[in-house]
């Protein structure tokens, strides 16, 4: 990235806002664990650079030539990027009111391999640090049913709250539940009062942090992405995790499976790339 800056973008001065996106089989992107498993490497940096090749793409820009853009609108930084930028760095993108147009879109970002858009309002400044209003991500969020089987007592503004839950799926063999991660989002302050109190009644056993609970609630989960995970007995962890809704409807034994999440597993390479070649 330091050639790169140096040799390919037409300022001598420049702060500019990017992504960098891991590269698999026919050049659709890995999951993001792949990409951190590089950035991660102390040692072996060069090997790195040749199983996990990257591409670079660019999509905004704060400063150039002593000059802060930030309170210019989206429009003209965009204009400047491109006047300093190569072509091919700069993100795809188009500018539209047709939700059919927009759809089409995702439909091809997807496809590629890629998580989703990113939608900017054009007369939008740049606020450091907060999106709001003027720019939001636009994922597809997959969903699963899962079972609670412990919770971790709150932190900050969780104090008091059983917040930050255990998730399970069920082993169709063995009838085991096996976590697949944790999450404390997606609650209202009137459900974590009413989880809190619904999980210590089904207690099984208790250390400082955590309580275990008999698997009994059941609650649908939208995730964006299963990763590998060596942390859990599963195999399995879901990225950016949220709890959509209870299912007072369903029996733990209703929830998803290991084997079901197996499957979608792999059914996720039908557009990501798997790496080029294997990591130790």
């Amino acid at each position: 990235m330091v050639d790169y800056a140096k040799t390919k973008i037409r300022a001598s001065e420049f702060l500019i806002e990017g992504e960098v996106v891991a590269l698999g089989e026919g050049g659709k992107p890995v999951p993001f664990q792949d990409l951190m498993r590089r950035f991660r490497r102390v040692h072996g940096v060069e090997d790195m650079v040749e199983k996990i090749p990257l591409r670079l793409y660019l999509f905004d820009i704060l400063q150039s030539g002593g000059k802060t853009l930030i309170d210019l609108p989206c429009t003209e930084r965009w204009v400047i990027l491109a006047s300093l930028a190569p072509a091919e760095s700069l993100a795809p993108r188009i500018v539209t009111r047709d939700p059919k147009i927009v759809e089409d879109f995702m439909q091809s970002a997807l496809k590629e391999g890629h998580e989703g858009l990113m939608a900017k309002s054009l007369p939008s400044d740049y606020s450091p640090g907060a999106r709001g209003k003027k720019w939001f991500k636009i994922k597809p969020a997959d969903r699963l049913d899962v079972v609670i089987v412990a919770a971790d007592w709150g932190s900050g503004r969780r104090v008091g709250w059983l917040s930050n839950y255990h998730l399970a799926v069920r082993d169709d063999e063995t009838g085991e539940y096996l976590v697949v991660g944790k999450t404390f989002k997606g609650l209202t302050d009137v459900e974590f009062e009413m989880i809190t109190k619904r999980l210590q009644e089904l207690k099984t056993k208790e250390s400082k942090w955590t309580v275990h609970v008999k698997p009994e609630i059941v609650v649908e989960v939208a995730h964006n992405e299963i990763q590998k995970s060596p942390r859990y007995k599963s195999g399995f962890a879901l990225r950016f995790a949220r709890i959509a809704k209870f299912r007072d409807d369903k029996t733990p034994e209703e929830a998803d499976t290991i084997q079901r999440l197996r499957k979608l597993y792999e059914k996720q390479f039908e557009n990501k790339g798997r790496l080029l070649k294997e990591i130790p």
